[in-house]
């Protein structure tokens, strides 16, 4: 399942840094998740940190998929 980023987003920047795929960054009002960018931390944590550290809650599932898919995904990014 890659994330999305809620109208709640305060745009506090807390996400971006742990992001290991460089998935988020700063759109014209609040924050954004590149879905082909996002494995919600698949390959290289066992919980999506930026939702570990989100002030606002605002980090929630988009679009379903499975952890073979994220997981190769991280790996094509990752080489």
């Amino acid at each position: 399942m890659s994330l999305k980023i809620t109208e709640d987003c305060t745009s506090c920047d807390a996400c971006v840094p742990v992001c290991p795929n460089n998935a988020i960054s700063a759109g014209d009002v609040i924050y954004e998740i590149d879905h082909d960018r996002c494995t919600e931390c698949v390959g290289a944590d066992d919980s999506p940190q930026c939702q570990t550290v989100c002030p606002a809650d605002c980090i929630v599932t988009g679009i379903a998929e499975s952890r073979e898919t994220l997981q190769a995904r991280y790996e094509a990014l990752h080489g």
